[in-house]
């Protein structure tokens, strides 16, 4: 870790994927989901004190690490807004486990198929919004119009992979409708829920963090960045566990015969898949996507045009918060 020790600065190099996966795995504890909200408020307090000179005497470089952990785990980058429980990253894994232990234990029926991807895509469209870039503000319409589609997406490939396979293939290879509608689901919601930022494009910063502009296409990278990390997050438990379920089913008579114990057991499985996948997926990009000046200029000159006419010196990389 650095020493001294600098609120603003990550505690593990952001450069390299090792530190990326360091400082998601610290940040995205499940744990913390149990913070009070007098504790959550007490780590912003030390937090600004710190940034405003005003520490209280006796202070620790490991209290300010704690408050730093908290903070960073609750509280919006862009607004410094309290999170929605449900909706942070930190909850991941107990939300995750919960809802994709219930979509593989339950993809017999066409009703269970439907409601249970209602409700990933109800908890999918809190995340969305909730790790959004906050300085492109959706409305109550386009909100409505992003979890619709969504929804109706995961729903009808789920409905009509299930049909398919049923008709084509194994009752093995039903255990993926799941994952095919989460992948599809994460397709049309991540975009849908961040179409202000398509649409009007996100800020653009140099390398001090100064704006120097506004870019869609921007916007469009740091969303297909995370696009790809929510499908590699739930790849591995909605991939490997079917495999898992039919070895036990067809090796061990007392786990088929006990079929109440399958929904648990999945759930759990699922939830120790998670606790390394969420800050393996998280990893994979920067936190702040980059993207060449050179690039802008060629495939989107308003955006070039207006950080050259920002800036005295233009820099030669720009960098834009992606979300999560």
């Amino acid at each position: 870790m650095n020493t001294p020790f600098e609120m603003e600065k990550c505690p593990w190099d952001q450069s390299t994927y090792a530190g990326r996966w360091h400082y998601y795995f610290w940040v995205t504890n499940p744990m913390l989901c149990l913070k009070t909200d007098q504790e959550l408020e007490e780590a912003k307090s030390l937090r600004s004190s710190y940034l405003n000179g005003t520490l209280p005497p006796g202070t620790t470089t490991e209290q300010l690490l704690a408050a730093k952990q908290i903070y960073e785990s609750s509280f919006h980058p862009d607004t410094g807004q309290k999170q929605n429980v449900f909706g942070r990253m930190c909850f991941q894994v107990p939300g995750g486990m919960a809802i994709t232990g219930a979509m593989l234990s339950f993809y017999k029926t066409v009703p269970a198929v439907v409601f249970w991807q209602w409700i990933n895509q109800s908890f999918n469209a809190l995340v969305n919004y909730t790790n959004r870039n906050a300085n492109s503000p959706l409305s109550q319409t386009q909100m409505g119009t992003a979890y619709g589609s969504a929804t109706i997406a995961a729903c009808v490939t789920s409905i009509k992979f299930k049909q398919y396979l049923t008709n084509n293939a194994s009752p093995f290879f039903q255990r993926y409708v799941p994952f095919a509608a989460v992948a599809a689901a994460n397709c049309v919601n991540i975009p849908l829920m961040r179409q202000t930022e398509l649409l009007n494009g996100v800020d653009v910063y140099d390398a001090d963090k100064n704006r120097v502009g506004c870019s869609k296409l921007a916007a469009a990278k740091g969303i297909s960045q995370v696009i790809v990390s929510r499908i590699v997050m739930c790849a591995p438990g909605m991939v490997l566990l079917p495999v898992i379920m039919e070895k036990l089913e067809n090796k061990s008579t007392w786990f088929k015969r006990n079929t109440w114990i399958h929904a648990p057991f999945q759930t759990l499985a699922v939830g120790c898949f998670l606790i390394g996948m969420v800050p393996t997926a998280c990893a994979l990009f920067p936190q702040f996507s980059s993207i060449k000046l050179s690039t802008l200029e060629k495939y989107e000159n308003t955006a070039y045009c207006d950080i050259v006419s920002n800036c005295k010196n233009p820099p030669a990389v720009v960098y834009s918060n992606k979300g999560l």
